[in-house]
């Protein structure tokens, strides 16, 4: 197997980091959730550990995000052409602002409750 070289681990620790404080996770509850120890998650997160291919999938799971981007495969953003955004765009444009928040809420907790159970998505 080929060694990756220094500057795309350090990009792929960045990027793992990175998505698990996005939602907010420690690293202890990722830990639990994936079946490390914690001191796993921060030498994953420095660069010092070698992450499996089933660990990575499953911390893109974790984090709702696709391997390509925690690899730097993908771009850091999404292409504000995307269609999908547009259409996104206008609908949420339509909604009250009490019916924003409240659709903001519903999202925050969607995404607590898959990641507290460790739902797979």
């Amino acid at each position: 197997m080929t060694e990756l070289d220094p500057a795309k681990r350090a990009q792929i620790a960045d990027r793992l980091k990175e998505a698990r404080k996005l939602p907010g996770l420690s690293q202890g509850h990722v830990a639990k959730i994936i079946g490390l120890h914690r001191p796993s998650i921060t030498e994953i997160e420095a660069g010092n550990r070698r992450v499996s291919a089933d660990e990575l999938v499953r911390l893109a799971e974790i984090y709702d995000v696709s391997v390509a981007w925690l690899l730097g495969e993908a771009p850091e953003t999404l292409d504000a052409q995307d269609p999908r955004l547009e259409l996104a765009a206008r609908e949420l444009s339509k909604l009250k602002p009490d019916d924003l928040e409240r659709l903001l809420r519903l999202l925050a907790a969607m995404r607590n409750d898959s990641t507290a159970s460790g739902d797979d998505r």
